[in-house]
């Protein structure tokens, strides 16, 4: 069977095998399942839940996992699940493992009741470790981190001595009550970003596939997705179907408590080829956007909002004193603005804040002016990621030269119940008040790097820059509209615009680039970087 995937689970793989001799495929679910603690019951009464009544909850969840199990899925992610109840919790695991599922469950932080739950099928993985993440934060909120390898029936992708191996991420990220919780949301993706990088240096792996499934209580249009994406994501859903962020509108995952329907169930792949920027850099990014976004909702102009910025400084410029002064002038008005940035335990930490400030402080002379504030702030966009590092042939093997490692593809992505794919929410529907997302992912061969190095690394090496023409030797401080960092031992990461040390190439063909960079000998050579110049902007 071709084209649209009717149905999920082990008819998928199955009908996908068929289709894709070459290529067996995986599937990947992930679902909030909506704790009994949480469900109510009655409208007169608030405080009735499903919780306190056993031949409710338990047929319901007799019922998921009904459905889980026919489906059959390689990787199953669960959210609200009821760890506080034995008797479900027994229920899980051992229909779980009787189906050849190894399970790992985590509560939330202060007893909260609910918590976690990621299986993987025996039949297609190993698993090598596992993390358990604790943000202990606002809300409570943690994460779970599983590294496993593939084993057959892909052995027929296998190429010498590599290994199939994958990260997979399960959380559930704070509701939004309003917009004083955007950093605190920020906060929770970037600790699960953080945690992965240094599980990947503390292991010494090279770049292989991530996949991040959960709850993430936040649209196409919010500030998560888009860090997400700079940092090199794709929601598969929408890469199956060919959305963009205009298709916003065309599904639905979850009706929440206040009625209204909203997409908010994610299954994110990041391919080890994507190029991808330095974490603290997106990070800096995403919360100058949002500060931006605030401060337009707060109907501040441009000249308002620097002026804002600047305080009581007499100057046309922006000091580091000033810049905090705002910061928490803006806390303290968080009725009006709802910023919420520092002056309490959940805002920016001072590092937090000095990392902004050297971001907004482009030509690092202490101060930042109204062009570096504009590009900086007020103008700030954020950049997708390019294209892999190589494409394919027909027959699905790499051109590269590159060292090859396993990605995957995405074959296909269902939402059920089907309706919520049209964007609508079926009242007929109990199993949750959260739509079940199974993607299909097929492995395939692709280049990467070498071996991985810290953003701490890359982030240390800036001082001055070149000349704007590649005939000039001399050095001089020159401001670049970005730097390309292609470390011989790590990914490919976009870094903002900087003065850095740097090569200057100007603009060479990609394949070119990549070709020269595996020429060089990566024992004397530790980072090539590739500008582009203020006169050779896109």
């Amino acid at each position: 069977m071709k084209g649209r995937i009717s149905r999920i689970g082990s008819y998928a793989i199955s009908s996908s095998i068929r289709d894709h001799q070459q290529q067996p495929c995986i599937t990947c679910t992930t679902f909030n399942i909506l704790a009994p603690i949480y469900k109510r019951l009655s409208n007169e009464d608030q405080n009735f839940r499903e919780s306190d009544c056993r031949t409710y909850w338990f047929g319901r969840n007799q019922r998921i996992l009904d459905w889980l199990l026919y489906e059959r899925s390689s990787i199953i992610c669960l959210q609200e699940f009821w760890v506080g109840n034995e008797e479900l919790v027994d229920m899980y695991e051992k229909r779980l493992s009787d189906a050849g599922y190894v399970n790992f469950k985590l509560a939330r932080t202060n007893n909260r009741g609910d918590g976690l739950l990621t299986a993987v099928h025996k039949d297609y993985f190993r698993v090598v470790n596992y993390r358990d993440l604790l943000f202990n934060d606002f809300g409570d909120r943690v994460a779970q981190l599983l590294h496993v390898e593939l084993i057959d029936p892909f052995s027929q992708c296998r190429n010498g001595d590599l290994r199939q191996e994958i990260l997979i991420v399960n959380t559930h990220l704070l509701f939004p009550h309003d917009s004083s919780l955007s950093l605190v949301r920020l906060h929770q993706v970037y600790k699960i970003l953080q945690h992965v990088e240094s599980y990947q240096k503390e292991h010494n792996l090279k770049p292989i596939p991530i996949i991040l499934c959960g709850d993430w209580n936040g649209s196409k249009r919010g500030h998560v997705y888009k860090f997400l994406r700079s940092q090199g994501f794709v929601s598969s859903y929408d890469t199956a179907h060919q959305y963009t962020d205009a298709d916003a509108h065309k599904w639905v995952s979850h009706r929440n408590h206040r009625g209204n329907i909203c997409g908010v169930d994610f299954i994110w792949l990041l391919n080890p080829n994507k190029y991808r920027k330095l974490l603290k850099a997106s990070w800096s990014e995403a919360v100058f956007g949002m500060f931006k976004c605030l401060l337009r909702r707060a109907s501040l102009t441009e000249t308002d909002a620097f002026a804002f910025l600047k305080a009581d400084n007499d100057g046309n410029y922006i000091t580091y004193s000033g810049f905090c002064e705002a910061l928490e002038q803006a806390s303290q008005c968080c009725v009006i603005l709802q910023l919420n940035l520092t002056g309490h335990k959940h805002g920016l930490a001072d590092e937090e804040t000095k990392d902004l400030w050297v971001q907004a402080d482009i030509d690092g002379n202490g101060v930042v002016d109204y062009k570096e504030f504009q590009q900086r702030i007020w103008k700030t966009t954020w950049s997708d990621q390019r294209n892999d590092l190589n494409d394919e042939d027909e027959d699905g093997f790499v051109k590269s030269s590159l060292e090859q490692t396993i990605g995957f593809s995405v074959k296909n992505a269902v939402l059920f119940p089907p309706e919520v794919e049209k964007g609508r929410w079926p009242e007929n529907y109990s199993l949750s008040d959260h739509a079940r997302l199974t993607v299909v992912f097929s492995p395939i061969r692709m280049p990467c790097s070498r071996k991985n190095i810290s953003t701490e690394e890359g982030c240390m090496v800036h001082a001055m820059g070149c000349s704007n023409s590649s005939s000039d030797s001399s050095w001089e401080s020159l401001r670049f509209h970005e730097i390309v960092l292609c470390s011989m031992n790590h990914a490919v990461y976009v870094l903002p615009y900087r003065t850095a040390p740097i090569l200057l190439l100007g603009r060479v063909a990609q394949r070119t680039i990549f070709k020269m960079i595996t020429d060089f000998n990566p024992c004397k050579l530790h980072f090539l970087f590739i500008a582009l110049g203020a006169s050779e902007r896109r």
